[in-house]
């Protein structure tokens, strides 16, 4: 496709900036965990600040701009079903997540998010524990404890699943992680009449200060991990 052809915002600097900060942070936390208990104090911290990116985005899919909104890209599963079977080998791109792309999302943010969730109760039994571990009692903590990591094979399998739609698209030709980074997509490959989203100073204060609230509820709970 030619590079030159007009291009059209669709996605906002918050969403995109998020989507960076979001994967980096699950990565090291996913690397932390598993390169040893030395680690493990890092994997807790990077845990909450995944948490409080997490919480940003729920915030974010019901305030922010169009293409970020869960109710432009979260359909009913027989629309996805459809999608799946008669549509994804169409050449054509979506101004944000196709309908099962949006479902994925969605299945992104619930493991993810209950990972953790319950890693805030978590322990080792040995040095490590989650910074709300204290409130609750050791019955409730060791349930939660097993439940994250069970968890482990679900929240795998979805991130998995999420590199290889990206290798997907990618060989059809829609490189999602170019759109992601620069925020445009070719006006060419989208449905007539599009709109571009909106990216303007207003709408990157209003995620300046989601992000802020989001952040202080993080620091209080690495002030924890740390006392």
């Amino acid at each position: 496709m030619n590079s030159s052809s007009p291009r059209l915002r669709i996605w906002d600097l918050p969403t995109r900036l998020f989507h960076v900060a979001f994967a980096l942070t699950v990565a090291g936390a996913i690397a932390c965990a598993k390169l040893g208990s030395g680690l493990m104090t890092w994997h807790v911290r990077l845990g909450i600040v995944a948490l409080a990116l997490l919480v940003f985005r729920v915030i974010w899919g019901l305030v922010g701009p169009r293409t970020a909104r869960f109710s432009q890209f979260v359909v009913s599963p027989t629309r996805a079903w459809h999608y799946l079977r008669h549509e994804s080998s169409a050449h054509g791109a979506y101004a944000g997540h196709n309908p099962a792309g949006g479902w994925s999302v969605i299945a992104m943010l619930v493991i993810i998010g209950f990972q953790a969730v319950t890693g805030l109760f978590a322990n080792d039994e040995i040095t490590i524990e989650g910074p709300l571990m204290r409130f609750v009692s050791d019955a409730t903590s060791a349930t939660l404890t097993r439940l994250h990591k069970i968890n482990e094979k679900p929240l795998f399998a979805i991130l998995i699943l999420h590199l290889l739609a990206i290798v997907v698209y990618t060989a059809k030709g829609q490189s999602l992680i170019k759109a992601m980074v620069t925020g445009d997509t070719p006006v060419s490959g989208l449905p007539p009449g599009t709109p571009a989203t909106r990216d303007d100073t207003v709408t990157r204060l209003t995620a300046l200060l989601i992000a802020a609230l989001a952040a202080t509820v993080a620091w209080w709970l690495l002030t924890l991990v740390q006392a």
